[in-house]
């Protein structure tokens, strides 16, 4: 099952608005039906809150190491998405923060599904 105990963070480095994002293009997990692998490209999006406000950014090899984590859970894509939304909110906190996820074709049907949390300015919205 997917582990958010892996997921590690840092403070802000700064009070700035920043905006940080993340592609991952070799996310895996299993087909709950088939049990068939299903590879996608995940990116996330945030604003981390400033310094100031105890904001915090996700560190990177923990990141990889979490997502690495369903590589063997049977999970359906809507519910995958959902799950790294609510996982890295509950570990940073951010003003907002958006995942993507883009899966590939199966059937000749390709699915992006789209996760966010809180006021996502309106350029980041696709």
């Amino acid at each position: 099952m997917p582990d958010p105990a892996l997921l590690e963070a840092f403070p802000t480095p700064t009070d700035a608005p920043i905006v940080i994002e993340h592609v991952a293009e070799e996310f895996t997990s299993r087909c709950p039906k088939t049990g068939h692998p299903d590879f996608g490209v995940v990116t996330l999006r945030f604003q981390p809150r400033g310094a100031s406000q105890g904001g915090l950014c996700v560190e990177l090899k923990s990141l990889k190491l979490y997502y690495q984590s369903f590589r063997e859970c049977g999970i359906f894509y809507e519910a995958v998405t959902d799950r790294l939304k609510d996982d890295l909110v509950s570990l940073m906190n951010p003003s907002w923060l958006q995942v993507h996820t883009s899966w590939r074709g199966r059937g000749g049907i390709r699915s992006l599904v789209r996760a966010e949390h809180g006021d996502v300015p309106h350029r980041y919205r696709v």
